[in-house]
């Protein structure tokens, strides 16, 4: 169990911050970008629940849960000497694959009602779909981060494909809050020349 009971520590008055296990790092670094922007993305879909029914706000709450398993997950550095850097365990969050495939069913199960896609859409519609446009772009952007430090580090793969996933799910509930697609607003190239 979490347990906060001093909120600041100025231990990142310098511009570092520490990684779960205490390794200091720069707050520029791309795993703190790619965190970050989870947090980021979990505030947005939080502000879209307060628009949302019943059955989108129990995905969006499972969601925002997962947010945070995620952001531990990418705060976590690999044990690379491990059989498997990146099993979680009592002491260590890691994102699954059963969470991924859970985003996958849903996304299947709410593309089923929709109607077929004539062009893209515009991040508009209901409330909570704008909003959720929002949050989409914003996990694709920890995605990009969670990529680079990828590159850099070891990064939990099923993380990155959570984000991926994510993404798409985010889309699909856009869509699924616009009326199943009726309401979508859709792009019309060059209409403004």
């Amino acid at each position: 169990m979490v347990k906060l009971t001093k909120i600041y520590t100025r231990g990142g008055d310098t511009g570092q911050t520490s990684l779960v296990g205490g390794m200091r790092i720069s707050k520029d670094n791309s795993r703190i970008e790619a965190y970050g922007s989870v947090d980021e993305a979990n505030s947005v879909i939080g502000i879209a629940r307060l628009s949302t029914g019943d059955e989108a706000d129990k995905m969006l709450f499972r969601i925002q849960n997962d947010m945070f398993d995620l952001g531990a997950d990418l705060a976590t550095p690999a044990d690379e000497t491990a059989s498997d850097a990146f099993a979680p365990d009592e002491m260590t969050l890691r994102i699954t694959e059963a969470q991924v495939t859970r985003l996958e069913h849903e996304i299947d199960t709410m593309n089923r009602e929709l109607s077929a896609l004539t062009s893209f859409t515009l991040p508009a519609g209901s409330a909570a779909s704008a909003h959720l446009h929002l949050a989409r772009t914003v996990t694709r952007r920890a995605e990009r981060h969670a990529v680079s430090a990828a590159g850099e580090m070891a990064i939990n793969p099923a993380a990155i494909k959570y984000l991926n996933r994510l993404s798409d799910h985010l889309f699909v509930l856009t869509r699924y809050l616009n009326n199943k697609g009726a309401d979508d607003v859709l792009w019309v190239p060059g209409a403004n020349r």
